[in-house]
């Protein structure tokens, strides 16, 4: 093998784990969890070629008053988009739309097509409660 062939291979090879190193840590490297607790606005099953499991939270809060410019307190929501790619917990969300929920998730630094569309992938429900 001349000395070309192997600086060749070595490059080629550096290439493969290079990629399957940015594959991996994009994809599959869960770069966080943790629970997120809201009013279920929307679950839906939906997609051209991978049908997923894509929901929506509404997360009540206050948004506090700004002291040098007189501003007042004022009720903000915030929306959290997940998917679900697990059809045990879809069906059981797909029940509780208007229900508050507590739900676990995994965040990943990319989205999948067969894994849903968004970043963050809920793996458990923690709990489900009637508004009051």
């Amino acid at each position: 093998m001349t000395t070309f062939k192997k600086v060749l291979t070595w490059i080629i090879v550096g290439l493969i784990l290079a990629t399957a190193a940015f594959v991996y840590f994009k994809f599959y490297f869960v770069f966080g969890d943790g629970v997120k607790a809201g009013e279920l606005n929307q679950f839906t099953y939906k997609g051209y070629v991978w049908k997923t499991y894509e929901g929506r939270l509404i997360q009540a809060g206050f948004k506090g008053s700004v002291p040098k410019t007189g501003g007042t307190a004022t009720i903000q929501s915030y929306i959290f988009d997940f998917s679900v790619d697990n059809e045990e917990i879809a069906n059981e969300l797909m029940r509780c739309s208007g229900k508050t929920v507590e739900l676990h998730y995994k965040q990943y630094l990319g989205a999948l097509p067969w894994r849903g569309m968004q970043r963050h992938v809920v793996d458990k429900i923690i709990s489900v409660s009637s508004p009051e």
